[in-house]
């Protein structure tokens, strides 16, 4: 009788249901919860600091200041008896890259937004590491020019990746207060290459003679110009800001699609025709150039308003070919090509900032790097590893090299940018309204 009676309950609840169903009249359909691949909403401080932590832990834990003999393993600690097999201790990243560069600064800018003193502990740390180092590779090339040490980029830079992202985070640490390293002989090394001795067309654009004679590199504006923009700061010099401006007009004038917004990654001087490949990171680093020249460079410049209207332009140009996860394309406007990590961490940081200094409408781009940085923490695993980042890749002229390229935890280039974003972000979250409404997020003044 029981199961009867409890049988005849439950038929006619469900006919009521199905009476009742969810349609236009009976339930305000706009409040639907979306199923959405990608977290959607405004990114909280606390969340926000968790993935800096993780990725923190991780780096700190996996980069060492110690220095070890090749053969033996065993660690240097007299930097007297520094010789040709003495190494740095192998980590999972090399401190002295241009990636490293990245990811110094962002341990900065890390510090400065959360007023967490480890971050930027972790770069004077290192760099003051580094410094010390110096004088005693100085010694050995007296002593063996011709060896082939552990210090022979920083002493002999061969590339601009030897010298820009390294020589502006030694800049903007030298200037910190209170930090007592000498970066000072590596600092005016890596500027005095960058100035006088990297390849440069007849027009004074930076350049190189790979793959091909004269080739412009869309990279070589961050290996070079945030570092002139430190020096033109750091030595109250003029002309470090002219060659920083003429750099990025000179390189746009060459490589920049006004129509798509967007920069080509690579241009060769004797092509009569230039395949435009629009590789994500290059275009991060083009971007993310444009915000840090800004950075320092003076109000009264006679080519600022120039490189601002270019920034606009080109995040104008991203915004339009952001996919619905959040992330751009590895080569940005072919949408069957992969989501990459570090270029959409880089948008990111450059788009975030552009709106804190007032570059960009937030009510137009808020939204659009909300959901950039929502994309970027599901990429940052628990570890504190940075997920689907490119690995390193030269010039290509054919759509298989940028399809094909690898993604792999350790390509270092996804480190800095998400230290960099997620410092960024926090800072606009803390100085602007941001809510939804009619369940989409908008930011308000």
């Amino acid at each position: 009788m029981k199961q009867t009676f409890l049988f005849l309950l439950i038929f006619s609840v469900g006919l009521n249901l199905r009476a009742q169903k969810v349609n236009d009249s009976t339930s305000p359909l706009h409040l639907m919860k979306p199923d959405y691949d990608t977290p959607y909403g405004k990114p909280e401080v606390k969340s926000i600091t968790e993935v800096l932590d993780r990725v923190y832990n991780y780096l700190d834990q996996s980069t060492f200041t110690t220095l070890i003999n090749k053969d033996t393993q065993s660690e240097v600690k007299d930097y007297s008896k520094i010789d040709e097999k003495t190494i740095f201790k192998p980590g999972d990243f090399r401190l002295n890259s241009y990636e490293w560069g990245v990811t110094y600064a962002g341990m900065l800018l890390a510090s400065e937004t959360t007023g967490a003193p480890k971050y930027a502990s972790y770069t004077t740390s290192r760099l003051k590491f580094l410094a010390e180092l110096h004088p005693w590779f100085v010694k050995l090339e007296q002593k063996q020019p011709n060896s082939r040490h552990a210090f022979a980029r920083v002493l002999n830079p061969h590339a601009l990746d030897d010298c820009g992202a390294m020589c502006a985070a030694m800049i903007k640490t030298q200037r910190l207060p209170g930090f007592d390293g000498n970066l000072k002989p590596m600092i005016s090394t890596f500027a005095d290459y960058i100035s006088n001795k990297e390849f440069r067309f007849a027009d004074g654009t930076l350049a190189r003679n790979r793959p091909l004679p004269n080739s412009l590199w869309l990279d070589d504006l961050f290996m070079s110009v945030p570092a002139l923009a430190q020096m033109g700061k750091y030595s109250g010099e003029p002309k470090y800001f002219d060659d920083a401006v003429k750099q990025v007009l000179q390189f746009a004038d060459r490589m920049f699609n006004y129509e798509k917004g967007l920069f080509m990654h690579g241009w060769v001087m004797g092509m009569n025709e230039h395949p435009q490949f629009h590789w994500a990171r290059a275009n991060g680093w083009a971007v993310m150039t444009m915000v840090e020249l800004l950075e320092v460079l003076p109000e009264n410049h006679a080519g600022r308003a120039k490189v601002l209207d270019l920034l606009r332009k080109h995040i104008r140009g991203l915004a339009n070919y952001q996919d619905a996860k959040g992330f751009w394309h590895q080569l940005i406007d072919r949408n069957d090509s992969y989501l990459e990590t570090s270029a959409t961490a880089i948008y990111t940081y450059s788009i975030a900032r552009a709106i804190n200094r007032g570059y960009v409408d937030a009510a137009v781009y808020g939204p659009m790097v909300c959901l950039a940085w929502n994309a970027v923490t599901t990429k940052v695993n628990e570890k504190g590893q940075v997920e689907g980042t490119c690995v390193g890749t030269g010039m290509g002229f054919d759509p298989a090299f940028y399809y094909y390229r690898p993604i792999n935890v350790y390509a270092a280039h996804g480190y800095g940018p998400v230290l960099l974003a997620g410092a960024e972000m926090i800072h606009l979250v803390k100085t602007h309204k941001i809510e939804i409404n009619d369940s989409a997020l908008m930011l308000y003044k």
